[in-house]
């Protein structure tokens, strides 16, 4: 049993992954700035003795005490958000990524860093294998997020290669799941949230530009089994099965029984055009694959919006106003 750092552990992702290493028995130290992340997501470890909760921003130095692993989730992670908080993304991406990864070194612990498949850019390949440096327009709308993400790679192979840090990285792909946030600009979150208002689901462009979607629960897992693993090259994990956007909307439409009707407006600036994940490196060094199928995992991430709709435990709290009273 091991003590483990998560940032970002009040995001989407950060919960389930700390949620998931409390199960296996692990004491975990979170830390958190709350500018995307909610407290609220951490309800079901809220009273654990072996979670911790530290309202800290990762671009500043802490010391967390003895640890043996580190995962950096940190970073908005959505459209919506990392537009918002462009400079904030960036920092999170370079500073905030140097400072983890001097913890790792200052106490031997191994390092995860959580990429993106944004790094591969509109791909001029599909499907997308970690061989392939991809197609990204460095100073365009998304590039506070696509280059953060890059550098926070390019820095981790550093620290790995001059520094004998033992680090991993992880090229994730789009994943959904319950505690996504409502209308945060991905594909999923915007359509089941609009299915269930009865508001017309919005396609931005044709919707014939092509998503793979990987539930949260096979995400997690593909993660942890990464860290365990002696790859140090990126390794991406994300469901190989491609659908458009506009067969995600249908699907949509089709298991919440809404009447809501699809509406086409103008493409977004460099919006991906395929998003599909090669995985054969995921299969052979991790003997992992997603198990859930979008129909499956989507009853699921509805029912979730359907509890927040309802104002159920899960309702997104302000993200101009972290709750101070969360248990640190």
């Amino acid at each position: 049993m091991k003590r483990v750092l998560v940032t970002g552990a009040a995001g989407f992702l950060g919960s389930h992954l700390s949620e998931y290493l409390i199960a296996e028995g692990h004491s975990v130290l979170g830390i958190d700035n709350l500018i995307t992340g909610r407290t609220s997501n951490l309800a079901r470890l809220a009273n654990e003795p072996r979670f911790e909760f530290r309202l800290h921003n990762v671009c500043e130095p802490f010391e967390p005490g003895e640890i043996a692993m580190i995962f950096h989730m940190a970073s908005p992670a959505s459209p919506v958000d990392y537009m918002r908080w462009g400079v904030e993304t960036m920092k999170t991406g370079s500073i905030g990524t140097n400072q983890v990864l001097e913890t790792a070194h200052r106490h031997g612990a191994t390092f995860l860093m959580a990429s993106t498949s944004e790094c591969y850019g509109d791909p001029l390949e599909n499907p997308q294998r970690e061989s392939y440096w991809g197609n990204v327009n460095p100073i365009g709308p998304r590039s506070v997020y696509d280059e953060a993400k890059r550098f926070s790679e390019a820095l981790t192979m550093a620290y790995l290669r001059y520094l004998r840090v033992d680090t991993r990285i992880v090229r994730i792909f789009n994943t959904y799941g319950p505690r996504l946030r409502p209308n945060d600009g991905r594909v999923i979150s915007n359509f089941v949230s609009q299915a269930l208002l009865g508001e017309d689901i919005t396609i931005y462009g044709s919707g014939q530009q092509t998503r793979s979607f990987c539930y949260v629960s096979d995400l997690i897992e593909g993660i942890v089994r990464l860290s365990r693993s002696g790859e140090h090259e990126p390794v991406n994990i994300g469901n190989p099965d491609e659908f458009t956007v506009l067969e995600a909307a249908r699907l949509i439409l089709d298991l919440t029984g809404s009447a809501s009707k699809i509406i086409f407006q103008s493409a977004m600036v460099d919006d991906p055009q395929q998003r599909r994940p090669d995985i054969a490196r995921a299969q052979k060094h991790l003997g992992w694959s997603p198990k859930i199928s979008l129909r499956q995992g989507l009853v699921e991430t509805i029912e979730h919006f359907r509890q927040v709709a309802a104002g159920g435990p899960n309702l997104p709290k302000n993200l101009d106003a972290p709750d101070p009273d969360f248990r640190t």
